[in-house]
């Protein structure tokens, strides 16, 4: 296995960066070639930045997907839009994706104001393309090039594949010469105990979609190999009101049965081996302001 080829090769970090829902997670998981994001119609979904590694060529990139940019009101967002600018402030290509369907609304139009800051090489990426006319995405292409001359600009459906080859096969080629930073064969840097819990995160929200507010976390806590080469996990759902504990395990167990059923196949797959997965659901009222919750999503807490 190799971490650091011979002379040639080229490394770098892009940064998907855009509104929330834009499709940042849907891309970096066909860039990747497999799930590294989760992926859920609700808002804000990502919380903190995830990369997912893959080669192109003698490049090896690594993408980085980050939450959406969005005007903050609470400390989470607060901490999920400054990783995201953190993460654009150290890329060597930013790649701003924009839902073609939605067009320049005043997310991206704040997101255009401050992409001048920062020296990275600037991509546009225009997704969900299967969803508008071809003359309207030109005059879109068009009106963003006019805010802010972009190096290059794409327009690819980031559900269906189309046009991802031909993006990722550009980004490969502006990664600078260097010794790759990860073996061949890694997909992302994300320990597996996270993995599995954004994973169980991503099921919940898949089962209860609008049910249970936005406020809710996962944590892995057992993860202990078994003698016959399964393994055992234990994973707590925090919520911050009671009602929220109701709603998440359902009548009967039902609705906690069948999120975990749903995770447990996909972290075994993840894992690579069989996983027996138990699920806790537990109220913690202000875990918004332990900024231990924040540590373990891997976003720095803010002190206002």
């Amino acid at each position: 296995m190799k971490s650091r080829p011979d002379a040639g090769t080229a490394c770098g970090f892009v940064a998907l960066i855009g509104a929330p829902n834009a499709g940042k997670s849907t891309l970096i998981n066909q860039l990747v070639g497999t799930k590294v994001s989760i992926v859920s119609r609700k808002v804000q979904t990502t919380r903190g930045t995830v990369r997912g590694i893959a080669l192109e060529g003698a490049a090896q990139i690594i993408y980085v997907d980050t939450p959406g940019i969005f005007a903050p009101k609470r400390r989470l967002d607060r901490a999920m839009v400054g990783a995201a600018w953190g993460s654009a402030g150290d890329a060597d290509a930013v790649a701003l994706l924009v839902d073609a369907h939605k067009g320049i609304d005043a997310e991206v139009e704040a997101i255009l104001g401050r992409l001048p800051d920062f020296a990275a090489k600037k991509i546009l990426v225009l997704n969900k393309i299967d969803t508008v006319e071809p003359p309207k995405l030109l005059e879109l292409a068009a009106k963003l090039n006019g805010v802010l001359p972009f190096a290059q600009t794409f327009m690819i459906s980031a559900l269906r594949g189309h046009g991802v080859g031909k993006l990722k096969q550009e980004l490969g080629a502006l990664m600078p010469p260097g010794p790759w930073l990860y073996p061949e064969d890694q997909i992302s840097d994300m320990p597996l105990r996270l993995l599995a819990a954004e994973i169980t995160r991503e099921k919940i929200f898949e089962r209860l979609h609008d049910e249970l507010p936005y406020a809710s976390t996962v944590e892995t806590g057992l993860w202990k190999d078994l003698p016959d080469g399964s393994v055992r996990i234990e994973q707590t759902i925090y919520v911050i009101r009671e009602g929220h504990k109701k709603i998440v395990i359902g009548e009967g167990g039902r609705t906690i049965k069948a999120i975990g059923t749903a995770a447990r196949k996909e972290i075994s797959e993840a894992a690579g081996q069989k996983a027996h997965l138990f699920l806790f659901v537990k109220v913690r009222e202000n875990w918004l302001d332990d900024p231990e919750r924040y540590r373990e999503m891997g976003l720095d807490f803010p002190k206002e």
